[in-house]
């Protein structure tokens, strides 16, 4: 049966309807009072209920007796108690009798007949603020991923009567001429017009170096455009672009995502029909076992065993150690969505990692300068690349500029650009060739062959028709990558996997150097989901995925565990992930690992307390040897124990 929520939003209702879309979200302002108004049932009764006592216990108002007590602790009750009421009314109407709301509903309704009108304002007031609590923790988990809208094109120039004219992408058709400008997104798929294209791919691919593309090739929506004015011919319609369908795999993937259903639900479905049947039990069957029964004192002895056996301390023990587990793992910087993904992690078998931005930094450094001219310094050659780089705005051209080389710089002049293949000038008087191995081969300079086997970007140097040298740029490692691996395998996790959209050979030489247990790069989006799908597939395997940016969405989004890069990675990626890194240091998987297990160990211990001295006050109610008060310590009492237990978890040292 289709789990409900609790919400204490149920009393704020009025034709407020209209404010709840049909997505589930609050759409209410301003947001804050909206946020606001939910806590406002709680705290009314809080309040009331204090002041009660205080009336009670203290006589601090004398006339605090009679129908006013009752009154005023039935106002106390109402606010909390009502969506209990409404939701146990509801479920019986669709045939379960049988849940947590009813219970409540009895013991608490049970507690004012007996005249323990205090208890049973008290009793419901924490079942819904554990309610309140546990909806708090999980409810920014699957959010609407609008964040997508914001790299999806909103508009086209399209080639119509002789002029280009701004149109909604959703409007162009297959084969007509797109113009796109220096930073704008491409709007469709097409084929590129222009001789040349410089674009970042990063949303798609999440390949930290910009792709150059030549006339004819393929190019794809949401990639922006870093190089000139371009034109491309669509190949396809919007619906079908590349960034529609990462918007349309998100989707589908959190509508796939499976739900874990709160504990007390479940055990709900055993415990409440128990005890209602013990307590009707308690209140008939002595009639033909006892010589002087009395209705009234055993309906007395029936409704304190309700009050004994509300399972308010079993409600509030379970969110109280997540909770202390959620607050441990924010203080070292790890953010999970929900109490649920706590127990989740600690099932994790296989952990899936994408590259870029997740492993690395993300960013060209220089990795290595080799000299190849005997008569070069390596600063002089630095000093020759430097002057003709100094006017690109490429992140490699960048990169090499942050190189620090003593003395005067040089100027070049005379630069021009050879498509596709680098840059060619003067400096100093010295003809110099700047770029990749194709350019060196056109001009007949010969390449060592030792560059053959280099995986990462390059950028040759020619001086004079000469090789002067190469130097190798890459993405570097984040300082926690090597230990982050090191971290999870002592954590138990089996396996270990890198999935990027960079090139494979890039790939498969940083998953080498950190040790991974295998690689694949060249992945699109789609092909990510499919490698996880298939992962998961297999028997017993509970797999996280760890990623960073918009095309790794669909990915985070189907995962048992979706893990995102929190400090540097895309809006829409912690939006649809289940645990943020804040910090963007990988060596947090182990920590959350770890947090995980031991909320879990504690919150068993809870549930053993609740149980064990549920069970011996039950038993002793049963038998007419428990009053009251020892039914406030099997709830309140055991409830306080459990808070100090969870309270540990903020205490450990991770």
């Amino acid at each position: 049966m289709k789990k409900k929520k609790l919400n204490l939003r149920d009393l704020n209702k009025t034709s407020s309807d209209n404010h709840k879309r049909n997505d589930g979200h609050n759409h209410s302002s301003p947001e804050s009072i909206g946020k606001f108004k939910i806590y406002v049932p709680a705290i009314f009764s809080f309040v009331m209920l204090i002041a009660g006592i205080a009336f009670d216990y203290f006589e601090t108002f004398p006339y605090f007796s009679g129908w006013i007590r009752i009154v005023w602790y039935a106002v106390a009750y109402l606010p909390v108690g009502f969506p209990v009421i409404k939701e146990g009314w509801k479920s019986i109407k669709n045939g379960d009798f049988f849940t947590e709301f009813l219970l409540m509903s009895i013991a608490t309704i049970g507690a004012f007949a007996i005249g323990e009108y205090p208890e049973g304002v008290a009793v419901m007031l924490f079942y819904a603020v554990g309610e309140l609590f546990q909806s708090a923790a999980v409810k920014r988990a699957k959010r609407s991923i609008k964040a997508l809208l914001d790299v999806r094109p909103n508009e086209a120039l399209v080639y119509r009567n002789n002029n280009y004219v701004s149109v909604n992408p959703e409007t162009v058709a297959i084969g007509e001429k797109v113009q796109v400008r220096v930073g704008e997104k491409i709007p469709l798929d097409g084929i590129l017009l222009s001789e040349k294209g410089s674009f970042n791919t990063a949303a798609l691919t999440g390949e930290s170096k910009p792709d150059t593309i030549a006339k004819g090739e393929k190019v794809f929506a949401g990639s922006i455009n870093l190089d000139g004015v371009i034109e491309i011919e669509t190949t396809k319609e919007f619906k079908d672009s590349s960034i529609a369908r990462i918007l349309d795999m998100v989707q589908n993937a959190t509508a796939r995502k499976s739900k874990t259903e709160l504990f007390i639900r479940k055990f709900a479905r055993i415990y409440t029909p128990i005890v209602v049947f013990l307590a009707i039990g308690l209140t008939f069957i002595p009639y033909f076992f006892v010589d002087d029964y009395v209705f009234s004192d055993w309906l007395y002895r029936a409704l304190i065993f309700l009050v004994i056996s509300c399972p308010c301390a079993l409600v509030i023990s379970i969110p109280l150690g997540y909770f202390g587990g959620l607050g441990a793992a924010s203080k070292n910087g790890i953010l999970f969505k929900g109490a649920s993904f706590l127990d989740e992690m600690t099932k994790v078998t296989t952990v899936v990692m994408d590259k870029t931005g997740t492993v690395t930094k993300g960013v060209f450094k220089i990795k290595n300068v080799v000299v190849n001219n005997g008569s070069l310094s390596e600063a002089e050659m630095m000093k020759y690349l430097m002057a003709m780089e100094e006017q690109s705005t490429h992140p490699i051209a960048k990169a090499i500029m942050e190189y620090k080389a003593d003395g005067e710089d040089f100027q070049a002049t005379e630069v021009t650009e050879v498509a596709g293949k680098g840059l060619k000038g003067m400096v100093n008087g010295k003809t110099v060739l700047v770029g990749n191995k194709p350019l060196m081969i056109s001009n007949n300079i010969e390449v060592p062959s030792e560059t053959d086997n280099i995986v990462e970007s390059i950028v040759m140097v020619s001086i004079e028709s000469k090789f002067a040298g190469y130097v190798i740029i890459a993405d570097e490692l984040k300082d926690d990558a090597h230990d982050a691996i090191k971290q999870i395998r002592e954590s138990g996790i089996s396996k270990i996997i890198m999935l990027s959209g960079d090139k494979d050979s890039i790939t498969q030489q940083v998953a080498k150097e950190m040790g991974v247990d295998w690689a694949k790069g060249g992945l699109l989006p789609e092909d990510k989901l499919k490698e996880v799908e298939k992962l998961m597939s297999e028997n017993d395997n509970k797999v996280a995925f760890i990623g960073d940016g918009i095309n790794d969405a669909p990915v985070l989004a189907v995962s048992d565990v979706g893990i995102a890069m929190g400090g540097l990675g895309s809006d829409v990626a912690i939006e649809t992930a289940d645990v943020i890194i804040q910090t963007d240091q990988p060596s947090k998987i182990a920590k959350a690992i770890k947090i995980g297990r031991s909320t879990r160990r504690i919150v068993y211990q809870n549930i053993a307390l609740a149980f064990g001295v549920k069970a011996v006050v039950l038993v002793l109610g049963a038998g007419g040897l428990a009053t009251m008060w020892e039914a406030v310590f099997a709830d309140v009492g055991v409830a306080l124990l459990a808070i100090l237990n969870a309270v540990r978890l903020q205490k450990m040292k991770w």
